[in-house]
Order: structure tokens, then sequence, then C-alpha cells
């Protein structure tokens, strides 16, 4: 009897052996698959921001023409205004050349 106990229980060692066995290779298998989700999901992450980089990149481009737009347009008005500034400076001297040229004149009659 003990020969066989000890039978029964070497079968039984054995089949558990072989069932922890089994479940190493589930696990191992499913550390695997996980490991290839999480590959999966870090290259949807890394796609996803490289697509926010070339879209804010193309953004940042649209605002700086837009913004060379608004000083190409206010370098125009400096421009223009510095003209008028100009041509009000050389009238009001003018004016003030004939306003001295009247009091001499009347002055000297």
């Amino acid at each position: 009897m003990t020969e066989n106990n000890l039978e029964n229980r070497v079968n039984h060692l054995e089949t558990k052996f072989e069932v922890f066995v089994q479940e190493m290779h589930d696990f191992k298998d499913e550390m695997r698959d996980f490991r290839k989700e999480m590959r999966d999901r870090d290259n949807q992450r890394a796609a996803e921001i490289s697509e926010l980089r070339q879209k804010q990149e193309t953004d940042m481009r649209e605002i700086r023409s837009s913004i060379e737009k608004v000083n190409d347009k206010i370098d125009g008005m400096e421009k223009h205004v510095r003209n008028l500034t100009t041509t009000a400076i050389i009238g009001i001297g003018a004016m003030a050349i004939l306003v001295v040229g009247f009091v001499i004149s009347i002055a000297l009659k």
C-alpha cells in the first residue's frame, strides 16, 4: 500500500506540476500580449503627438505670416504718416515765412 500511496502522491504532484507549468506558459503568453498591447499604445500616442506637432507648426506658420502682413501694413502706414508730417511742417514753415513777409511789407510801407 505504501508503494501505491507513494505512486499516487507522485502522480498527483506530477499533475500539479504540469498544471503549474501550463499556468506559467499561459502567464508568459499573457505578458507578451500585454507588452505588445503597451507598445501599440505607445506607437499610437507617438503618432498622435506627431500629428499635433505638425498641426501646431502649421498654425504657427500661419500666425507668423499674419504677423508679417500686419507689420508690412504698419510699415506702410509709418511711411505715410512720415510723409504727411513732413508736408505739414513744410506747409507751416511756408505760412510762417509768408506771415513774416506780410508783416515786413506792412511795416515798410
